[in-house]
């Protein structure tokens, strides 16, 4: 009788392995994403990060295998100041993401790509701030999906939304409703190109989710939100007791892939 204290452990011990060893395969299966955001000040700002993010920082990612990064400039508005480089990095792990920052500083190669960017003194910074946002992405869309809009760039719309909730339980309602409540679905079905939907796991902004959808210009754009919002499903699901008030407030930001942006 003395022994069962020690197989009830066991048996404890092997349920939580096997928890976490399921979880940890779980998240392999969904990748994470960088969003950083540049904010300038002006023009020479905006034309050295252009540079080193073509030249140097993009080059180097390559070579570590990371690839479909984005590269966005907002669309210039009498409300919105086009002030910001926005960049969209998958990764298929956070192991991947940590290692990134060392391997950067022991390419020779990137040192030498970006010193312009790299050496500039502390009264002439590259930029104002730079915020970062981590995400991990939905289980109904666990891989990037970069866009095949065609068109001229300056042209394209880049929606990139984030959708804030009240409390970190709301938000898990509202993060429910894009996958089991068929917003993804619907989204795919009326052919919104969407690139990521996203959990935000640290950002400014928390509980939030992000997702961006992408159009050949603002017409058309236009017309699709349009169809989304008569189409019966949405009718459905955004009158469903159990989904209601799950957004306290959006945030939307048009966006235009750079010329040296992957897609």
């Amino acid at each position: 009788m003395k022994s069962l204290p020690l197989i009830r452990t066991l048996i404890c011990t092997v349920l939580l392995v096997g928890f976490y060893t399921t979880l940890q395969s779980q998240n392999q299966q969904r990748e994470f994403y960088q969003l950083k955001v540049y904010t300038l000040e002006n023009e020479d700002q905006e034309n050295l990060v252009d540079s080193y993010l073509k030249d140097a920082y993009l080059p180097a990612l390559k070579k570590m295998g990371i690839n479909n990064v984005g590269v966005f400039k907002m669309h210039p508005s009498k409300y919105v100041l086009s002030n910001k480089i926005y960049v969209l990095i998958p990764f298929s792990s956070l192991a991947k993401l940590y290692a990134m920052e060392a391997r950067l500083w022991n390419d020779t190669s990137y040192q030498k790509a970006g010193r312009e960017y790299l050496e500039t003194t502390y009264d002439q910074p590259p930029y104002n701030r730079v915020n970062t946002t981590l995400m991990v992405a939905f289980e109904d869309m666990p891989k990037m999906s970069p866009s095949k809009v065609e068109g001229p760039r300056e042209d394209r719309i880049y929606e990139l939304r984030s959708y804030e909730s009240p409390t970190e339980a709301i938000f898990k309602n509202k993060v429910e409703m894009f996958n089991a409540g068929g917003e993804v679905k619907l989204f795919d079905e009326l052919g919104f190109n969407a690139v990521f939907y996203a959990e935000v796991l640290s950002g400014d902004k928390m509980p939030n989710l992000m997702y961006m959808t992408t159009f050949k210009n603002q017409e058309s754009r236009d017309e699709l939100w349009k169809a989304f919002g008569s189409a019966p499903k949405w009718k459905e699901i955004s009158s469903m007791p159990k989904y209601q008030n799950n957004v306290s407030h959006i945030d939307r930001m048009f966006l235009y892939p750079t010329e040296y942006s992957d897609y």
